[in-house]
């Protein structure tokens, strides 16, 4: 997980472009909504920028595709750049709706390669990966990616040789970089976080007199789950951060003040070949050292602020013109504000709930977009709470024991990712609850079920 961005008003209005007037509530799922910018309200704005944020003026939104693009139907093959779990999950969507997979991995024994059609062996760089992807590429009918840490020339490759690539490389290149991921979101007049670019430690310097302390120093590129960054607490930290960091002499880095938070939150937006939008339940999340370790939905937070989380997904969504579903992870402050944390344009950890949880799964939401199909209904079934299945100890080989016991509780839904070899952290498997009372009862039985499962 990465970390903050400027705040968002939470009582933050929808506004449609053509109309000046205030609107009804947004419909997630409505094609004029994909036309629709939320503005702040005057009040809302003027709280925000008191409490540090700044705004900047919305540029135009990326036009839709065309809707006479012609659906690609069941039997049709998918490209996905990635065979980890993410792909694993997209794979077994897919395949219930009749479509072929290819997927292109460095680990011919990546997780999706038991979903698979055919493995394509190569590496995510535009040196050892280009000719991968175009062999990828050879036969599918659309190509997706379940990972950032793709080099947009191998989708600029793919694209060149006629597939098309949804979400496109516009949307890879604007979130893979941090720095990149900053500016366009300023350039939508959402606030998030004051931040600076550093290239050494008189920058830094300069940059932590400006915003204070405590600080994040992050790579623009490269890093997940807490890696990549380096915590500031104090003005004395300050030499041999980077160095810490590990980045070359020189290097463009992002310094950002963090936020003390309430919750956090995500919400995933679909956004199909027509434009249209549809928003799934805002979900609260807990990390431990960056790494997700549980998710509710729909969130225990008030309307408002559900429905401010909402409208700030579909803006960017429907900026980045993203063909498929976009992740917003976000810091819901004390004062009542929304603070962006991480844009991920693909399917997300804390949406695995759902699978059993929504009357769509975020993983055949994304498989319609990019086929060119209608969206499905993203409204939840019931309280549902995932919880993370992490390793332990030494690396060694991949041993669960107690799954019987876990799943005593007819409620309870276990995900294991078939990866060969288990160690400290390392992200394995998920576990849902559905159905429960509300989302606290569910999390605490799908607490009580991950406790009874060990790795040998």
């Amino acid at each position: 997980m990465r970390t903050t961005r400027r705040a968002v008003p939470a009582d933050a209005e929808f506004v449609p472009d053509a109309d000046p007037g205030p609107s009804p509530a947004v419909d997630p799922r409505s094609s004029a909504s994909a036309k629709a910018t939320p503005r702040p309200s005057p009040d809302a704005t003027r709280r925000a920028v008191a409490a540090g944020a700044e705004f900047v003026p919305a540029v135009a939104p990326i036009p839709s595709p065309s809707v006479k693009v012609a659906p690609i139907p069941p039997g049709g093959t998918i490209g996905i750049l990635g065979g980890g779990q993410l792909g694993r999950m997209l794979g077994f969507a897919a395949r219930s709706m009749g479509y072929r997979i290819v997927v292109m991995d460095p680990d011919p024994a990546c997780p999706a390669a038991a979903i698979a059609d055919r493995v394509v062996v190569g590496g995510y760089d535009s040196v050892g990966g280009a000719a991968a992807a175009l062999e990828l590429a050879r036969g599918a009918d659309v190509v997706t990616y379940e990972l950032e840490h793709v080099d947009a020339a191998l989708i600029d490759a793919v694209e060149a040789a006629g597939v098309p690539v949804r979400p496109d490389a516009y949307a890879l290149r604007m979130t893979q970089d941090r720095l990149s991921e900053r500016r366009f979101v300023a350039s939508l007049g959402i606030a998030t976080a004051p931040w600076r670019e550093v290239t050494d430690e008189a920058g830094l310097r300069a940059a932590a007199a400006d915003l204070g302390t405590p600080l994040r120093l992050k790579a623009p590129i490269g890093g997940y789950d807490g890696r990549s960054q380096v915590r500031i607490g104090a003005p004395g930290e300050i030499p041999g951060a980077i160095e810490r960091l590990g980045r070359p002499p020189g290097t463009p880095l992002l310094v950002e003040r963090e936020f003390d938070f309430a919750a956090e939150l995500s919400v995933i937006t679909a956004r199909g070949l027509d434009g249209t939008l549809a928003a799934f339940s805002v979900a609260r999340n807990r990390h431990d050292a960056g790494i997700l370790v549980e998710s509710v939905a729909p969130a225990p937070i008030p309307d408002a602020v559900a429905n401010a989380a909402r409208a700030l997904g579909a803006r960017i969504t429907q900026a980045l013109g993203a063909v498929g579903v976009v992740t917003a992870e976000l810091f819901l402050l004390r004062d009542g504000t929304l603070a962006v944390n991480e844009l991920a344009p693909r399917v997300h950890n804390s949406g695995h709930g759902t699978i059993e949880g929504a009357r769509t799964s975020q993983f055949e939401q994304h498989v319609r977009a990019i086929c060119g199909l209608p969206l499905g209904d993203p409204a939840p079934r019931g309280p549902t709470a995932m919880v993370n299945l992490l390793g332990t100890g030494k690396p060694r080989d991949a041993r669960l024991e107690g799954a019987a016991a876990a799943l005593a509780d007819p409620l309870a839904h276990l995900h294991v990712y078939d990866k060969r070899t288990v160690f400290e952290r390392r992200k394995m498997g998920h576990l849902t609850v559905t159905g429960a009372a509300d989302v606290e009862a569910a999390l605490a039985r799908a607490r009580a079920a991950l406790a009874k499962l060990r790795w040998r």
